[in-house]
């Protein structure tokens, strides 16, 4: 029998660790102190920490998917949290179509890709 994996968790890096706590608790997620002073992220079935570490070429090269059932709802309540308070270099793209698959890009406050897909 091969071993198992019963978690997996990324991390992922913040340029500025409050605005990036404020900007995921206001997408929904739930932050918990987590190790080393990072911020466990969690929201249905996803989980990442955040980090209080930055590299702008790793932050802007990361990406995270994220299955959702109704994209145009992330949609709005993204450009909805965006517009309404500055977070760092967060923003959003009108989401797009492709065959069967709507896709919405949001970047977070440093640059990290959010794709949210259906």
């Amino acid at each position: 029998m091969n071993p198992t994996i019963n978690e997996l968790v990324v991390y992922v890096p913040s340029e500025d660790f409050e605005v990036s706590k404020a900007f995921y608790t206001a997408l929904g997620f739930t932050l918990t102190e987590g190790w080393g002073g990072t911020m466990d992220c969690e929201l249905g079935g996803a989980k990442f920490r955040l980090q209080n570490y930055y590299n702008k070429d790793w932050a802007e090269n990361f990406m995270m998917k994220f299955n959702v059932d109704e994209v145009q709802k992330w949609y709005e309540h993204s450009k909805t949290v965006i517009e309404a308070t500055t977070y760092g270099h967060a923003r959003i793209a009108e989401p797009e179509v492709i065959g069967d698959t709507t896709i919405l890009h949001v970047w977070d406050p440093c640059g990290i890709l959010l794709i949210f897909i259906n």
